[in-house]
Order: structure tokens, then C-alpha cells, then sequence
């Protein structure tokens, strides 16, 4: 049976209900202080450094990445993209004006925080968009120079995770990892790029997207 894409209208509810569990995730990883890899790692170290909400510095990161995805990727995607990064921006801000979390245990916020992020990109994958960030930069470079996108994304969240010390202790760090864990194991086991009609571009970047811990 052939496959068909999703409408306008059912790719912006989806998203938007994919935005609202990446915020509500990293909403619990900024409550115990950890960390995600990918644009969304960046942003969350930018808000130790930076006096700059998560949400803004998010949105800002993934700017300058709807270049490369508009021409290596497909307009599609990167409307789909700017949908889902302005999505978890907005709401990443809003959320704790109506949840607070004034006591969680860090590891509860690891494995459910890393749930609800990997929710929310598999939904994003199954309406051909993504997170943005270092996933489309990853993909460029794959493309361009032949360098592999997961070797280079778990280099980028690996640098990620090392630079949180500087704001963060060990322990924290190492919980970060399990966070990811969570988070790969949810598209690992349920993303299956076939089953849904897409480009083969995005459906590769997607791919690398899950083989990796991200954010983005």
C-alpha cells in the first residue's frame, strides 16, 4: 500500500505536542542541572555562562542550521525544523509558569526527562522534521567531506557533556549520561524510518539523529 505524507495541519499539532515534551524534559533536566547533548546541550551550558533564558539561546543556536537544511535536506524539513525549535523554545519558557518542580530526584528527572525528549523526536521524525542544531550541521559534513555524522555528533556531545564540569559536578554529569541513555534507547526501539513517507535525506539525518545522545 502506498504511503502519503502528512498534512500542514497534522505535521503543526504533532509538532507542537513534540515541542511540549522536549520543553517539559529539558524543563526537568534544568530543575536538577543536567545536561543533553546537541543544540539543546549547547543551549542549556549557554545558560550558566550567559544571563539568557534556555529558550532564547535555543532559538538563536539553530538560526544560522535552516541554511543547510533548506539546501541539503528540503524545504519541508526545515519549515517542519523551525516549527519544532520555535515550539520547544517558546514553551521551554512558559512551562514553569504553570509546573513547579520544587523537589525531583535527579535520576527520576534523567530517565523521564530522557523519555519524554525521545517522545518528542520521534514524533518530530515521523513528521519529517527534527531538533536542528548539530544533527544538520552533522549531516552537511557527512555529505560534503565524507566524514560520518554519528562519529561527529557524539564528538560534539561528548565535548558537550566534558564542558558541563566547568558549571556542574561529576555526579551530575554521569546521571546527564544515563539521561541519554533513556533518550536513544526510546528512537533505538521505536523509530522506524520506512514505515513513514519521507525524503531519503531526512530520513538518513534522522537516523543519525537517534544514533546519537541529542537534544537536537
Amino acid at each position: 500500500m502506498q504511503k502519503t505524507q502528512h498534512g500542514f495541519v497534522e505535521d503543526l499539532f504533532a509538532l507542537v505536542c513534540a515541542g511540549l515534551f522536549v520543553a517539559f524534559g529539558v524543563y526537568l533536566f534544568q530543575s536538577q542541572d543536567l545536561m543533553v547533548g546537541g543544540a539543546a546541550g549547547l543551549a542549556l551550558l549557554g545558560t550558566h555562562a550567559l544571563p539568557m533564558d534556555f529558550g532564547l539561546i535555543f532559538f538563536l543556536i539553530n538560526l544560522p542550521f535552516y541554511a543547510l537544511a533548506w539546501t541539503q535536506i528540503g524545504k519541508r524539513f526545515t519549515i517542519n525544523t523551525f516549527i519544532s525549535v520555535t515550539t520547544v523554545s517558546v514553551l521551554s519558557e512558559q512551562i514553569p509558569k504553570f509546573v513547579d518542580i520544587s523537589n525531583a530526584n535527579p535520576l527520576f528527572a534523567a530517565i523521564f526527562g530522557g523519555m519524554l525528549i525521545g517522545v518528542g523526536m520521534l514524533i518530530m521524525f515521523r513528521h519529517t522534521s527534527s531538533l536542528g542544531g548539530v544533527g544538520i550541521l552533522a549531516f552537511f559534513l557527512q555529505g560534503k567531506y565524507g566524514i560520518r555524522a554519528g562519529t561527529f555528533q557524539l564528538s560534539v556531545d561528548t565535548v558537550i557533556l566534558l564542558s558541563a564540569l566547568v558549571f556542574i559536578e561529576w555526579p551530575l554529569v554521569v546521571v546527564s549520561v544515563l539521561a541519554a541513555f533513556c533518550l536513544n534507547m526510546v528512537l533505538s526501539l521505536n523509530h522506524r524510518p520506512e514505515r513513514y513517507e519521507a525524503a531519503p535525506q531526512a530520513r538518513q539525518i534522522s537516523v543519525e539523529h537517534g544514533a546519537q545522545p541529542q537534544g537536537s
